[in-house]
């Protein structure tokens, strides 16, 4: 199994609810190097990205837009921190911090995958799509935006061109709940694959993951997870900024992440949206490291009995 690679990646610029800044050391707290280590995997730890004191100077077109300069600079780090993992035959683990850290994750695994001939797909385990552009947010809070970027639409001026823009059927959102108007249009006329809530309610979990999966395995592609805390219900997973009620339960969340692992295809993997200031006791952050177990090669009968109440 490739071993895997910690990059801290703190960033609270991409929504306004501080305190995402303080998740990867929350999973660091919470013992996600020991569980790899059990797991026969251990980790390097590359500590935190920083900033650089000087920001990009720019001015959005949309006014709307928050904090601009800093996601920018955050996407530049990340971009080159997980490309450079890849490069280097590891799985990068980015510990985050908001869900705009996946402009740069997914930008650096796109890079890597067109450098060495591979498709890139995208699983987004998330409650919300994430479709809007840096023209389209109303909200203007750019974790937003990712999967838009990733799929090349129009509108991200400042941001770099994204290399290698995913192809749409390469991209599916996995127990969406919450779309605005102008995302769902725009998904409208795309073949992204949108497996809410309701698709999961009436086919189970693991028809349509199946599916997707089988189609990134024929195609002998890479695959970026992107997880979302805000992917579970917030009954089991409170430390999130963007509760959206309806999420998956626990023997679900670790069916989709059992899955995952059994078919070996996952090369890159986003932990995002953590916010331990909202958690309780830690809840959240042990699940969320419970479940990179499961995507690291733990079974349920593995598993040791622990309460997360």
């Amino acid at each position: 199994m490739t071993r895997p690679t910690l990059i801290g990646a703190p960033v609270d610029s991409g929504q306004r609810t501080a305190g995402c800044l303080m998740g990867p050391a929350a999973y660091r707290v919470a013992g996600l190097a020991e569980v790899l280590d059990a797991l026969g995997t251990p980790a390097l730890d590359r500590g935190d990205l920083a900033l650089p004191a000087a920001l990009p100077a720019c001015t959005p077109h949309n006014p709307a837009v928050d904090q601009l300069p800093a996601t920018l600079a955050w996407t530049d780090l990340i971009r080159t921190a997980v490309e450079a993992e890849l490069a280097a035959d590891r799985l990068p683990i980015v510990l985050g911090g908001d869900h705009a850290l996946a402009l740069g994750s997914v930008a650096g695994a796109a890079a890597h995958a067109a450098r060495v001939g591979r498709p890139l797909f995208l699983l987004w385990l998330d409650a919300h799509s994430d479709f809007h552009t840096v023209q389209s947010t109303s909200s203007g809070n750019l974790h937003g935006t990712p999967v838009a970027y990733a799929a090349g639409r129009a509108g991200f001026a400042p941001f770099p061109p994204f290399p290698a823009p995913v192809p749409a059927d390469h991209i599916c959102l996995f127990g969406i709940r919450s779309v605005d108007p102008a995302e769902h249009r725009a998904l409208e006329a795309c073949e992204i694959a949108v497996n809410d809530m309701r698709v999961l309610d009436e086919q189970g979990i693991s028809a349509p993951l199946r599916r997707f999966l089988d189609k990134v395995s024929v195609a002998g592609g890479m695959l970026h997870v992107s997880l979302d805390v805000d992917f579970l219900d917030p009954g089991i997973a409170p430390a999130v900024g963007t509760t959206v009620p309806g999420g998956a339960t626990f023997r679900e969340a670790h069916l989709v992440c059992e899955m995952i692992h059994e078919t070996g295809l996952m090369t890159s993997l986003d932990l995002v949206e953590l916010n331990p200031y909202l958690d309780e006791r830690g809840r959240t952050a042990r699940l969320m490291v419970d479940l990179v177990g499961s995507l690291m090669g733990r079974k349920v009968f593995d598993r040791p009995t622990r309460s997360f109440t």
